[in-house]
């Protein structure tokens, strides 16, 4: 920075020296403006002669890759930045054969006599009028793809992934290319990523190596090796933190993050993938601790409302994610669950019955769940725990054992008074499942409006079993080996949603619960006192008793008087009309969805892997350490023009060795290809470089 202020001071106050950026400077010669020289650092770098015209577009193409600012340039040596840009342009797609060839005479030669010399060899027309129908051909092909259906975008050659061909290279990454064969091979994941991302879909593969490295933010790059990251990837090179967020800037301009996970989640049912009997929904916390102003989420572990937003998930039986929506706020799960399984109906026949915790429920939300077809297994909210432990033990005829721990169970029902409209009222009815669980001697309830021939009662409560307390089996997991809070970059849109609660009402709740104290230390007087009789047996008026009982008869008066008040006063109010009012941002989710669709892909190829690997080893308590330790081997990368091979050093263990063996020959049978029609192999050997 101070370098930088001293060039500027230099420029301003000498003619001689003029600054160009990124500690660059020229300097002319005796004030001649045709003799240039370039320094970097008070370091000489070239030396030019402006009147050779050759010379002159190298000095400039050399000026601007040590970084100098091309408009700067352009006003020091008296030209257009069109012209730098179409210098630039012309090496970019005519090589230096194009700067030199047809402008540089010959000795003993005039101009027009070299060009028909070499007309034959030379590039004919103009480059500035080629590099301009170029350009509209370029602008005219993204506006054509940018309509086209998935599938329809192909990737320029040097954009293929291990378009690069080379011998064996060494390797500390080799273990993530099991992730890389498993997503292609499941989702067509380069295709898909590539059609919508074009050239952009490398900061995929950016994300794909932090999750499986559990690397926790862009800032991290630094402390991978480059080289070998980008061998295994197939980019060549991994960016560093700037070139990664160049990349992440220009994907995220594309906004097809949402058209993405639309896809990915319908190639995951259609294929199988996921499981569409039973969806487990929840919501997860995304914390926001900057400086802008925006909505809060509630925070289940300090009890308390946060800024930041609400992820809400569905993951099938198996812990697999089939799909996922940011919402602004709190968020409003009941909404998500009635689109969800609307959404998908017409794929997925019968529906897949929701499993969610106490924050949907809701004798009305039950009614519109019903209504809209959709199935749906919960919690019973404020069961009254003596009431379930006065039942009989003869009642819970059904046993089973899940998770190592014996259940009780028996079914009965439960009526909802449900609203339709403000005239009319309907009756709910649904299945209720009275949970024992033996082990621990503790008692709930489960609420299901799935028919019997749907789900059992048994299901229904293994259901709802399988998904939290001790039988959680997504989330926890999930969060160990994923950055689930991080988002890689933050941009800010004024909120459509400018409303708070009414502070009225909040002032009138603040009285009722100030009156509601008082009438406690009244009814705690109250029985204290005693009865004052007068001499025929009748109350005394003016006793002590008489005066608190009236004292209370006002305070509950007063109570419900404010009750009416805030009833009549709306809840929110949208106070965006006011003067200096700070509006709420929303935080865009662009560059959350596709690091979040990037984890949801690596983790559901995760859960296939150890699936395969499952049945190769025998210690089954140490398959899924053995599974990483397979992903974290180092090893060796050889890509020639058919072929890329990926082997891994060898596991000590000679089980391990076995498993780790088995695997690799598992993933290079599925004969995976990518989209260029290279084969991708993994094996498992020694070094090649021996």
């Amino acid at each position: 920075m101070s370098q930088g202020l001293l060039f500027d001071g230099v420029s301003n106050e000498n003619n001689a020296a003029k600054f160009i950026g990124r500690r660059l400077y020229l300097k002319f010669k005796d004030d001649i403006e045709t003799h240039v020289t370039l320094y970097h650092n008070d370091v000489l770098v070239k030396t030019a002669d402006l009147t050779d015209k050759v010379a002159k577009r190298f000095f400039v193409i050399e000026a601007v890759e040590l970084g100098a600012t091309k408009t700067r340039l352009a006003d020091v040596l008296n030209i257009s930045r069109q012209t730098i840009h179409n210098y630039l342009e012309i090496k970019k797609h005519f090589g230096i054969e194009g700067l030199i060839r047809n402008y540089t005479p010959s000795k003993g030669k005039s101009l027009r006599q070299n060009r028909e010399a070499h007309a034959d060899k030379g590039l004919k027309g103009n480059k500035a009028r080629q590099l301009e129908q170029m350009r509209k051909e370029e602008r005219a092909r993204l506006d054509t793809q940018a309509e086209l259906p998935f599938g329809d975008r192909n990737l320029d050659p040097e954009d293929q992934p291990f378009s690069e061909k080379h011998g064996w290279k060494l390797t500390r990454y080799a273990g993530v290319f099991t992730y890389l064969i498993t997503l292609i091979h499941l989702n067509n994941w380069v295709r898909m990523v590539s059609s919508f991302l074009g050239s952009k879909h490398k900061l995929l593969f950016t994300f794909i190596l932090m999750i499986a490295k559990n690397t926790r933010s862009i800032e991290q790059l630094k402390n991978l090796h480059g080289r070998e990251a980008g061998l295994i990837l197939g980019i060549r090179n991994l960016p560093s933190k700037t070139k990664a967020r160049e990349w992440l800037y220009a994907a995220c301009k594309l906004d097809a993050a949402h058209q993405m996970l639309s896809h990915f989640t319908l190639q995951q049912i259609r294929s199988g993938i996921v499981g569409t009997w039973q969806w487990f929904v929840d919501g997860h916390l995304l914390p926001y601790t900057g400086k802008n102003k925006v909505h809060q989420a509630f925070n289940t572990q300090r009890s308390m409302m946060v800024p930041g937003r609400n992820n809400i998930v569905a993951c099938d039986s198996s812990g697999r994610v089939v799909d996922f929506e940011i919402q602004e706020g709190k968020g409003d799960i009941r909404n998500y669950l009635i689109n969800l399984g609307l959404k998908w109906q017409t794929e997925v026949t019968p529906g897949p019955v929701m499993v969610f915790d106490r924050e949907g429920y809701g004798g009305n939300f039950f009614y519109e769940m019903n209504l809209a077809g959709v199935g749906f297994v919960t919690w019973e909210k404020n069961v009254d725990t003596n009431k379930l432990k006065a039942l009989d033990e003869a009642l819970f005829t059904v046993e089973f054992s899940f998770n190592g721990k014996l259940y009780r169970i028996f079914e009965g029902e439960k009526s909802f008074t449900c609203d339709v409209d403000k005239e009319k009222t309907e009756i709910l009815t649904l299945r209720r499942i009275y949970i024992w669980n033996v082990s621990s001697n503790r008692r709930t309830c489960a609420l299901s409006n799935v028919p019997e021939n749907g789900m059992s009662s048994e299901q229904c409560a293994m259901a709802i079993l399988n998904r939290w307390g001790a039988s959680e089996n997504t989330f926890k997991h999930l969060g160990d080996k994923h950055p689930l809070n991080y988002q890689p970059g933050y941009s800010f849109t004024e909120s459509q949603n400018q409303e708070i609660a009414n502070p009225e009402v909040k002032e009138i709740k603040t009285k009722v619960s100030r009156v509601k104290a008082k009438l406690l230390a009244l009814y705690k007087k109250l029985s204290k006192s005693k009865e004052a009789l007068n001499k025929d047996g009748s109350p005394r008026k003016n006793s002590v008793r008489q005066n608190i009982l009236s004292q209370i008869k006002e305070k509950e008066t007063e109570v419900e008087i404010l009750k009416g008040k805030a009833k009549q006063l709306p809840e929110r109010v949208d106070v965006s009309w006011l003067e200096n009012y700070t509006c709420f941002q929303r935080i865009c989710d662009e560059s959350k969805y596709l690091f979040d669709l990037v984890t949801a892909s690596v983790w559901n190829a995760r859960k296939q892997m150890v699936e395969w690997l499952l049945p190769l080893y025998g210690n089954k308590n140490e398959y899924v350490d053995l599974f990483y330790a397979i992903t974290n081997c180092h090893g060796w990368v050889r890509s020639d023009s058919k072929k890329v091979t990926v082997r891994l050093e060898t596991l000590q263990q000679p089980s391990r060795l076995a498993a780790q063996k088995q695997f690799c020959r598992k993933l290079s049978e599925l004969r995976v290809v990518t989209p260029a029609g290279k084969l991708l192999q993994i094996e498992v050997g020694d070094s090649p470089l021996k």
